[in-house]
């Protein structure tokens, strides 16, 4: 058990004891990352932050129903898409505009201030256009650096769905920002010699 897990079982098991302090001690471990899964995958900073509340009201109510099979980071994380492909769905009977872009904060895991900023606008825009369980799959496998075990818990679904979702979003996306090339055309490379 990492460091971190030790200390979310113990912060769940204060908090089930009637220590309110420890889920604010928890959600602030976790908000982060959180609000960054959101917002990879709604789009929206706003839907993002309702979203993040959302999630942490859901563990707030239901904590007492983690089992601890799995780490609490892959429940959360669980809860965390569910309540994206909710509002998804709300928000596709009522369409709105994403903010403009520069208001996406850091990405905090990155190596250098280079890599912080937020993806380019084409990458977002590919993004967004990927079906939802796609996008889930590329957003916590490729942007989160999950490893595809953990990727799978957290959607609920197998290990080879997963790998088949990342494959499959990853050429989607490769074929949306013209990083795929498709058959060659003799006859062009004929007209440009």
């Amino acid at each position: 058990m990492t460091e971190r897990a030790a200390s979310d079982a113990a912060l769940i098991e204060r908090y089930l004891g009637g220590d309110v302090d420890a889920f604010e001690e928890l959600m602030r471990a976790h908000e982060d990352r959180v609000f960054a899964v959101c917002l990879r995958m709604l789009r929206d900073r706003e839907a993002a932050l309702d979203a993040t509340q959302e999630t942490f009201i859901t563990v707030f109510r239901k904590v007492d129903r983690f089992a601890g099979h799995s780490a609490f980071s892959t429940w959360l994380y669980r809860v965390a898409v569910n309540t994206c492909y909710d509002q998804s769905r709300r928000r596709s009977r009522r369409q709105t505009s994403p903010l403009p872009e520069g208001r996406d904060p850091a990405d905090h895991q990155a190596v250098s201030a280079l890599e912080a900023v937020e993806l380019r606008p084409d990458v977002e825009r590919a993004l967004a256009a990927l079906p939802a369980e796609f996008r889930a799959a590329v957003v916590l496998s490729d942007l989160e650096g999950l490893d595809l075990q953990t990727t799978a818990e957290i959607l609920g679904v197998p290990i080879g769905t997963v790998k088949s979702r990342v494959f499959r979003g990853r050429r989607l996306l490769a074929e949306s920002l013209g990083n795929l090339a498709g058959p060659r055309d003799p006859h062009r490379d004929e007209h440009h010699a």
